[in-house]
């Protein structure tokens, strides 16, 4: 409820719901025009698939952990953790670039490597702790109840990417949130989280995809 703080006819200072001082004119209707007309073109639906689940391949990021097996020698197998720098090292084989290799990709260049101290190597890259490369992450911000960065996971949905975050604070614009998607260029979509979770909307559920960011703005009223 919003405490009236001058008797003014035409203008009200009022205190919002987070106790901030606000003014409020009697011609509410026209400032709400306005206001509509100045927040741009209306955003296009985000796509409800977004295409890229068959396709999608892990791509290793700096804070993976990884497990290199080199079979027949285990001497030179071990656990080791993607660097901040996106580097991994390891028996034999000198600092080499893991982060934007795929686990295939990366063992073939530590049997390129290997090559040069044991012969014929067959080596396997396993991940065993998941982060991904800041490229992919999905990322949410605004009025989330838990605004974070999330790892990106094949067939993620917006339902998803909601519930790792607690869903929307009690002042979060859920209807007027939009997609940021980096991979299609910095194009923006608009997405109706309100309906998707106050009211069970499931229409209102698309695909995710990597790198997308979720913007969430908050509600003027």
């Amino acid at each position: 409820m919003h405490a009236h703080l001058n008797k003014d006819p035409t203008m009200k200072l009022t205190l919002d719901r987070r106790g901030r001082l606000t003014v409020w004119s009697i011609l509410g209707p026209a400032l709400l025009s306005l206001t509509a007309c100045a927040s741009g073109p209306t955003l296009p639906a985000a796509p409800v698939v977004a295409g890229t689940s068959d396709a999608y391949t892990y791509i290793i990021g700096a804070g993976d952990a990884l497990n290199i097996i080199v079979w027949r020698n285990p001497e030179l197998s071990m656990a080791v953790p993607v660097r901040p720098d996106g580097k991994v090292a390891a028996p034999l084989v000198e600092e080499i670039i893991a982060q934007g290799k795929t686990s295939t990709q990366l063992a073939r260049d530590i049997e390129a490597q290997l090559g040069k101290y044991v012969r014929d190597p067959v080596v396997t890259v396993l991940v065993t702790g998941f982060v991904g490369p800041y490229s992919e992450q999905i990322r949410v911000v605004g009025e989330a109840a838990k605004p974070q960065f999330l790892n990106y996971k094949k067939n993620m949905t917006l339902l998803d990417v909601m519930i790792a975050v607690g869903g929307l604070t009690d002042f979060a614009a859920g209807n007027n949130a939009s997609i940021l998607r980096t991979s299609d260029g910095g194009k923006q979509y608009a997405v109706r989280l309100k309906d998707l979770i106050k009211r069970g909307d499931v229409s209102a559920n698309v695909e995710m995809k990597p790198g997308d960011i979720l913007v969430i703005p908050q509600s003027l009223f």
